[in-house]
Parts: C-alpha cells; structure tokens; sequence
C-alpha cells in the first residue's frame, strides 16, 4: 500500500491594491506627473509680468504726486501765485526721478499776480533740469522761457500799490496797440509810456505826460516800479521781448545754463 499522499494547499495572493487613477490598458506605459505643464508655466509668467508693471505704474504715480507737491511749493513761493504743474513722459517719469533728470517742466500760474505785479500770469517750460548738488548750488537748469502776460487792470493796481504818491492818482490803464503805448489815465491828465527791453530789463519809457506832474518825475517814478520787477525775478532770467495788445502787456523772458540756489540764497528752494 502507498503511503498517503498530502496534498499541499497554497493560501491564496492578496488582492491589488486599489488604483486611484485609470488602469493603464494593455501596453500602455503609466503617465508620470510632471510638476508643471505649459499652461501652467504661460500663467505664472503673466502673474509676474502684471505684478512688475504694477509695481512700476505704482513707482511712477507716487514719484509723479513727490515732484509735483514739491515743485508746486517751490513755484507757488517764487510767483506768489498758485500753479499747475506738468511734466515730459520720455523717458518715463520715474527714471527721471530716480535720476534727478527731468527733461520737461511746465509751469502755468493760475493769473492772480507774479511777485510784485497783478494781474499777471506766467507760463513757463524748464528743459534740462539736473538736481545735483554742486557745494553752492542745488542743480542746474538748461532752459527756461517765459511768457509773462500783464492784464490793463493789473497794471493798473500794479502802479497804484507800488507808487502811493503818483499812483494813487491813476484811475484807469488802456492800451494802444497800433502805437505800441499803455496809458496811464487820472482823470483829465494821463501818461503815455511805451514798454521796451533795455539790456535784458523789461521797462516802461514815458513818451508823453498831460496834466500837472513833470515828465522825469514820472519816469523816474516808473523806473523804480520796473526796477523792483526786474530785480526780483530769479535763475538769471531777463526780458528778451515785449509787445502792447488789446488786453495789455505780453513779454517773452528766458534763462540758460542756471544755477538752483540753496536755500540761504532764496528760501523758495529749500523743498528740492
């Protein structure tokens, strides 16, 4: 008799483990997970982009608010008048500032008075403006040109509030353009005086008087007026031409190659 034979029992294999994603098909290799795709990268390269330009608009405005609040005090101190600022935008306004290299300022008073004048409005446009602290100067100044634009009326107050002893006698300023004259009228008497540029200087040359004051005594009394204008106005800047209209006085000044005071010089420029 054989001896028994066992039979060996196998105990069974465990189940797969579960898959959580589709089941690869016959020879079908699995996919491996890439930490970014294309699509994913394109996205974070727009994030970037559109932060940087942020930030740089961001940089440009507040730089553009710094220089104009500053720029506004110093000229509101210089004309004694309010202003309105602009600047150029090539190169960008922040280079400029960063820089302290603005290529382009304009300046336009709001036509109260211009220091000692009212009535008076300036409109000015400064190029090559360097902020470079030089020992005895802030900076530079390439260009600046004005166009100083002189009401009747101002004129008028103008004479009045600066000659207390002849002005007070003017009732009315008119013009004549065609002659190129402003006269001065106090009642039945009147002054006839034609506006010219004399070595840079912007004065008032009597032509005529009616009435009972002598001729050099007026013209004396208006060089003075004059004088305190011309004396008054700061970087260098001088009359280069004057012209009579119907609404009053028009005078083009300029200025090259300026030096930006320090503040012990004129106070008006201690904020650059």
């Amino acid at each position: 008799m054989k001896p028994t034979q066992q039979i060996e029992r196998r105990e069974p294999l465990p189940p797969p483990p579960p898959s959580f994603g589709p089941t690869p098909g016959a020879g079908e290799k699995p996919r491996r997970r890439h930490g970014f795709n294309k699509t994913s990268i394109v996205l974070i390269a727009v994030i970037v982009v559109a932060l940087l330009v942020g930030g740089l608009a961001a940089g440009e405005l507040y730089a553009r608010q710094r220089a104009d609040n500053i720029l506004t005090e110093v000229a509101e101190c210089v004309t004694e008048d309010g202003v309105k600022i602009s600047f150029g935008v090539n190169p960008p306004f922040l280079w400029q500032h960063i820089t302290g290299h603005y290529t382009n300022i304009s300046v336009t008073t709001d036509g109260n008075r211009v220091q000692s004048a009212d009535g008076m409005t300036a409109e000015v446009t400064l190029a090559d403006v360097r902020l470079q602290d030089t020992g005895d100067a802030k900076g530079t100044i390439g260009s600046l040109d004005a166009t100083l634009s002189w009401k009747s009326a101002g004129i008028k107050d103008t004479v009045a509030a600066n000659l207390p002893g002849v002005g007070n006698l003017v009732t009315g300023v008119r013009t004549d353009p065609a002659a190129g004259t402003v006269i001065l009228e106090a009642g039945d008497n009147s002054v006839s005086a034609k506006p010219v540029v004399t070595d840079g200087d912007l004065n008032l040359q009597v032509l005529d008087v009616t009435g009972p004051l002598p001729k050099d005594a007026v013209q004396t009394a208006l060089n003075d007026l004059t004088k305190k204008l011309n004396d008054n106005y700061p970087l260098g800047i001088h009359a280069d031409s004057v012209e009579v209209t119907d609404s009053g006085v028009v005078g083009t000044f300029s200025s090259r190659d300026a030096a930006i005071p320090k503040e012990d010089a004129n106070p008006c420029f201690a904020r650059l």
